[in-house]
């Protein structure tokens, strides 16, 4: 994996450091029987970017708030979801890949069967999470904000698998922009979109137009984190990805660069980050500090 910089460090190294704290006791919370159990810390475990509690974390910095518990609870959710999905892509009835996060894929190391029973625990520990009062200090949250978030993942988790059939059917073919924006809103943009909406839903009640332009802003960077991703595929190698390079050409699938060409791809993603950026500046920069540092990462990011 590549070292990331200074300025990009700051962006996300705390809250990587923050949610494996919190995705280490979320998971101790549950007992669940071996060789399921290191299947599951496996898939949580290893690392990753953890972009998506980084943007809970960061959406929720832009007012202060009395939720936070809440917020922390989403950041977990949102991740197991998103490790329970690259458990199962991963398959060998899927992606068929052995290498996740420089390490052996979960099903590589306990086999297919405890891999998929591991996404398929992870996805409903996410809601579990969710409905708990893990991390609380003070009163219950509100139950009201509860069933926003839980109706927010729920939804998101539900596109991401429709995202993901729509990618294996594209295998092999030549599919126009649209079809392909289709398949990454919600195969990739969706889960990333949640991870700010959750967070948001504990801070902004939902006619505050802070609301819709938060909503924007997520479908611009969750797009735009899709085509930056095909875009490694073909520039990056497998040490830096951390995962196998060169898969999308190998496997046939329907990217951005094979659309539109290498150069072409690259200015749409910075167009996509333009268009996240416009989103953020309805709010004061200080407020925004946190989503526009992760902004910057991802545009510059190299795995």
């Amino acid at each position: 994996m590549s070292s990331l910089t200074d300025v990009q460090a700051h962006a996300l190294t705390e809250a990587q450091q923050r949610i494996s704290q919190d995705l280490l006791t979320a998971l101790d919370a549950f007992y669940i029987p071996e060789p399921l159990k290191g299947a599951v810390y496996h898939a949580v475990m290893l690392g990753g970017k953890r972009v998506r509690p980084a943007l809970s974390y960061a959406a929720a910095a832009l007012k202060p708030n009395t939720n936070y518990a809440a917020v922390r609870r989403a950041a977990v959710a949102v991740e197991f979801i998103h490790c329970y999905s690259l458990a199962h892509d991963d398959l060998p009835c899927m992606d068929n890949d052995l290498l996740r996060r420089g390490q052996p894929t979960c099903h590589a190391a306990f086999g297919e069967d405890t891999a998929l029973l591991a996404g398929d625990i992870l996805q409903s520990m996410a809601f579990e999470i969710l409905g708990s009062r893990l991390f609380d200090q003070g009163p219950a949250v509100d139950s009201s904000i509860v069933l926003k978030q839980m109706q927010i993942l729920a939804t998101a988790s539900s596109k991401m698998v429709n995202g993901q059939v729509l990618d294996i059917q594209a295998e092999g073919k030549h599919v126009d922009q649209e079809a392909l924006e289709n398949i990454h809103r919600n195969k990739t943009g969706a889960l990333i979109s949640a991870a700010i909406m959750m967070a948001a839903v504990t801070i902004f009640d939902g006619t505050d137009a802070a609301i819709p332009k938060l909503r924007e802003f997520g479908l611009a960077i969750g797009l735009a984190f899709q085509v930056q991703d095909d875009i490694l595929d073909i520039i990056s190698d497998t040490a830096m990805l951390g995962k196998t390079a060169g898969k999308d050409q190998q496997a046939d699938k329907s990217t951005y660069p094979a659309l539109m060409g290498l150069e072409n791809a690259q200015a749409y993603a910075k167009e996509l980050h333009d268009q996240a950026l416009n989103a953020l500046s309805y709010f004061e920069a200080e407020q925004a500090a946190e989503l526009l540092n992760i902004v910057q990462f991802l545009l510059s990011r190299k795995s």
